[in-house]
């Protein structure tokens, strides 16, 4: 089961120019006794949720309290790695096209604010480290097209190492490019929203307000049609609510234990290393999958910061993962002030092997870390996040679960609990909005919380053992649950 946030952790070089706003704020000085709604966790999902309501005509009376651990945005989306890019081929067209629609609607909202995060729409190019893993993403790909035709023109594969070596790639037999890729400075993203809802007087945000527990209410309120149905509780007191959202991801199972095997915390490591003196910005962004050895279940990841017209321009390269040269534990940790130096050692040295990447290297054997720190994250046992209303617990949702790819994901994910809030609030069944919500494109039916899923999850190896075997994606998690099936009397 997850802890709390730890009161301290690393130090994310997201964080180097925080919203002096944001920092320790409290919209109001006490907590508030009670909200309509009370959404924990100010990441991106949290936050995406908060803007949905604001801009619903349905909650435009409605109170709506966001608590926090720690500072605003200083969890998963305050320490990833700055990406935001569909993996159109992993997983089944519904789910990709839902990726790319998120892809695209954060662009539109950075866009129409002109938010100042660094945004930078690019090409995604995946590089894969082994001929099996080549030859598997090249048949992905071309199932892709064969499937959904319009999403595969976003995707191509490349095997010629002449244009590998022009995309930069430095001996991978494989790669695919994907049009559709971002790049962009997370947290600066979800301050901009954070302080407009707080300016606009639609949220009351609380930081450093860690929730402790949350149970019914058991007074004759509870039985009301609009009374709280949930309690808080936190070190500063308690809040009701008719409403809870969890937008907590690796930390979910602190407050829910029946998620403890459905959602999994993992320790993960992000580096912001200088590049060698006079290369160029990479055009594109980078993931290395199954690389020097390493898992494929676990990719390296790459993007690189401007060298002009930004604050601080030294075009850090921020690149992430480091599983392959870890020297601890990273599933079921939920402790980020501590740094693996395994990890670390890999991150500075790996992409002088990996890329062709530049400028003055000779001699170089590791590059120099301005910024090293770890985050969590949340790993679904099934591969897919877990969005809806929690089994038996009223008035109570969830999103998060992500996986490690929650950028894609967490904005309309959270948009998609808020539909069902206002839903329901508007009496209509938790099923039926699911349904228009699937329908309409806007959630994967295989992202829906239900009590089926969660007892077809009971045939599924737990995430700690996926790892150990390397269960890679959402069709070996498929294979898994054929064999148990057909194995069963």
């Amino acid at each position: 089961m997850a802890g709390l946030p730890t009161s301290d952790s690393t130090a994310s070089f997201w964080h180097t120019e925080p919203s002096e706003f944001l920092l320790g704020h409290r919209t109001t000085l006490d907590l508030p006794a009670d909200a309509d709604i009370v959404i924990v966790g100010s990441g991106i999902t949290g936050v995406s949720a908060a803007r949905f309501l604001a801009e619903d005509a349905r909650a435009k009376e409605s109170t709506i309290v966001m608590l926090d651990a720690r500072e605003a945005c200083w969890c998963a989306t305050g320490r990833n790695g700055g990406h935001c890019q569909p993996l159109l081929f992993d997983s089944t067209p519904d789910v990709a096209a839902f990726e790319l629609r998120n892809y695209n609607h954060v662009k539109s909202y950075i866009k129409e604010h002109n938010v100042p995060c660094e945004w930078r729409s690019l090409t995604g190019c995946r590089t894969f480290w082994t001929e099996p893993l080549a030859k598997t993403a090249a048949d992905d790909v071309r199932d892709l097209k064969r499937d959904a035709p319009e999403l595969g023109k976003e995707v191509t594969v490349i095997d010629d190492e002449e244009e590998l070596r022009m995309h930069r790639v430095n001996g991978a037999p494989g790669a695919t490019l994907t049009a559709c890729a971002g790049s962009l400075w997370p947290y600066k993203l979800i301050a901009f929203i954070l302080e407009k809802l707080i300016k606009d007087g639609c949220l009351n945000l609380q930081t450093k307000t860690p929730v402790t527990k949350i149970e019914p209410c058991t007074d004759d309120a509870r039985g009301s049609t609009s009374g709280p149905r949930q309690i808080l509780h936190t070190p500063r007191g308690i809040i009701k609510a008719r409403h809870v959202i969890l937008a907590t991801n690796g930390y979910t199972s602190h407050l829910l234990p029946e998620f403890a095997d459905l959602i999994v915390p993992g320790r993960g490591i992000m580096t912001a290393l200088l590049p060698p003196f006079k290369s160029k910005r990479l055009e594109n962004s980078y993931g290395f999958v199954g690389a020097l050895g390493g898992s494929p279940v676990h990719d390296d990841y790459l993007n690189q910061r401007p060298f002009s017209g930004v604050l601080n321009p030294s075009g850090q390269l921020m690149f992430g993962g480091g599983y392959a040269g870890k020297n601890l534990n990273m599933i079921g940790e939920t402790d980020d002030s501590v740094l693996d130096e395994g990890s670390t050692k890999y991150l500075r040295e790996a992409l002088l092997k990996l890329l062709i990447i530049g400028g003055e290297t000779d001699g170089l054997q590791e590059l120099e870390a301005t910024h090293q720190w770890s985050g969590i994250w949340g790993t679904s046992k099934d591969h897919h996040p877990w969005v809806g209303a929690v089994p038996e617990r009223p008035g109570v949702w969830l999103a998060g679960g992500y996986s490690g790819h929650g950028m894609p994901n967490g904005t309309l994910c959270g948009k998609a609990v808020v539909e069902m809030v206002m839903a329901q609030e508007s009496g209509v069944a938790v099923e039926e909005v699911q349904k228009i919500l699937v329908t309409d494109g806007n959630l994967p039916q295989a992202y829906v919380i239900t009590p089926e899923r969660i007892e077809r999850c009971k045939l599924i190896d737990s995430v700690q053992v996926q790892d150990e075997k390397g269960i890679l994606g959402i069709r070996s998690i498929d294979a898994m649950i054929q064999a148990h099936k057909s194995h069963t009397p």
